[in-house]
């Protein structure tokens, strides 16, 4: 079996590559290291990834070279080295260098071993003497600013100057201490227990959960804690982050109503709309739907456990739906550039660039006419996404109901299920990391004109 820093390094060599996610690239070398060893991985993985510009500064500082003028193995093992320096205390220094001179050789570079151990000792040796940029005093110095969210706070500079014009300084440095913190772990109860009974259950495990402060039937877990639970409790809950519940409860369905998911996998938004519906079982009034054979697939082994009345099919929701006008509601929770969820997704704030956001605005736009064309008059679409970019989410918005006039935005459907603390003056949801302790999603309702 390989050993857990080779395997993480493995991982940010794939990631730097444009080869994979964070996600997908875990859980496939998960397997590769013993099983005492997975969390850990997961720990050196995010942890390098969520601080990988502070560690290039220091790294620049201590090998006195560009970090691109670095063997891309030699680089990935150094931020390893590094942030575990700077930023895990758990590990002794000596073995943090003994184990980066040992996962470079794994690596087939044996030659770059007294690289690795030179620059690693430098950073021991010289340890807060290496300077990074300071929080400004100045407040309109911009690109004092700019300098120490982007190194010392570790974001990338396009993403942080749009923050900076949009809430300011303040809002955008707490913004970036959130996407920097460990995310606490929300789960909700999978159908045999209540919210009470289950607070009951971690107590009695020694789990320090409380009611999550949005979502009334969300419980919130301590990061970290879900690897310890035991596993009958473990089998009690589903995982999902509040944010993306409350996506789901914006739906605000009805018993009987015929509810169309359109991008539906892995399908935890799909479980909580069936839930609120309380179909029963053989109804086929909830359908849930994705494309990509293997997201169907895992869509499909997702709900049936929990909901085997939801009907799970396969279509391209940029191309004409296979259903006329049919549906009370519709969710669209549209493909995006995920960059609101950069707290559990570190690696997006270094694959994604401001030159994608038209490209996926431009593609949720197609999404949401497609979408649109199959909810009944009177009926209702809910376009979301876990994007915090106003090209994504108020722009497409607009730009749909500027070219369809028998739409509009449903300011007046007030959900009980969502404080009105989270939604924007549009009255759609729009939650805000530096404010709220979420990550940063969207969701707009869209009524069509008319009646059944």
């Amino acid at each position: 079996m390989a050993t857990v820093r080779t395997a993480a390094a493995q991982v940010l060599l794939a990631i730097e590559q444009g080869e994979t996610t964070l996600g997908n690239e875990v859980e496939r070398r998960r397997a590769e290291v013993p099983e005492r060893d997975r969390a850990l991985l997961v720990e050196l993985a995010t942890g390098t990834l969520r601080w990988r510009n502070e560690l290039d500064a220091v790294i620049a500082a201590a090998s006195q070279r560009a970090v691109r003028a670095i063997d891309p193995v030699a680089l990935a093992v150094l931020r390893l080295g590094g942030y575990q320096l700077r930023h895990l205390d758990r590990i002794p220094a000596h073995a943090i260098v003994h184990e980066s001179v040992d996962t470079i050789r794994q690596l087939g570079q044996p030659s770059a071993s007294g690289f690795i151990n030179a620059v690693l000792r430098t950073i021991i040796r010289r340890g807060p003497a290496i300077s990074l940029p300071k929080r400004p005093a100045d407040a309109g110095a911009i690109e004092a600013q700019v300098g120490y969210l982007s190194i010392t706070l570790s974001h990338p500079a396009w993403l942080v100057r749009r923050w900076l014009s949009r809430v300011g300084f303040d809002a955008t440095e707490r913004w970036c201490r959130f996407n920097n913190s460990s995310p606490h772990v929300t789960v909700r109860s999978a159908g045999r227990l209540d919210a009470p009974a289950l607070l009951a259950e971690f107590a009695q495990a020694s789990i320090g959960a409380e009611p999550a402060p949005y979502v009334r039937d969300a419980i919130r877990l301590p990061p970290g804690s879900l690897g310890r639970l035991p596993p009958a409790l473990r089998d009690e809950v589903v995982v999902q982050d509040e944010g993306a519940q409350l996506v789901a409860r914006m739906a605000d369905v009805q018993p009987g109503e015929r509810v169309l998911d359109a991008c539906a996998a892995p399908g935890g938004k799909t479980l909580v709309i069936a839930t609120d519906l309380k179909q029963a079982v053989g109804s086929a009034r909830l359908v849930a739907a994705d494309f990509r054979p293997a997201r169907v697939e895992a869509l499909a082994r997702n709900v049936r456990a929990l909901a085997p009345e939801v009907v799970v099919v396969r279509f391209d929701a940029r191309a004409p739906l296979p259903f006329g006008a049919v549906f009370d509601c519709v969710l669209l929770d549209a493909p995006c550039s995920g960059l609101g969820t950069v707290r559990r997704d570190p690696d997006l704030k270094w694959t994604r660039t401001a030159a994608d956001l038209p490209r996926f605005a431009a593609e949720q736009l197609t999404m949401l006419a497609a979408c649109a064309a199959v909810v009944r008059p009177g009926g209702r679409i809910l376009y979301a996404t876990c994007s915090s970019e106003p090209e994504e989410n108020t722009g497409v918005v607009d730009a749909f109901l500027a070219a369809n006039a028998e739409f509009t935005s449903a300011e007046a459907l007030e959900s009980s299920s969502v404080p009105a603390s989270l939604r924007n003056a549009t009255g759609a949801l729009e939650t805000r990391p530096y404010d709220q302790g979420l990550d940063a999603y969207f969701c707009a309702v869209l009524a069509r004109r008319g009646t059944a």
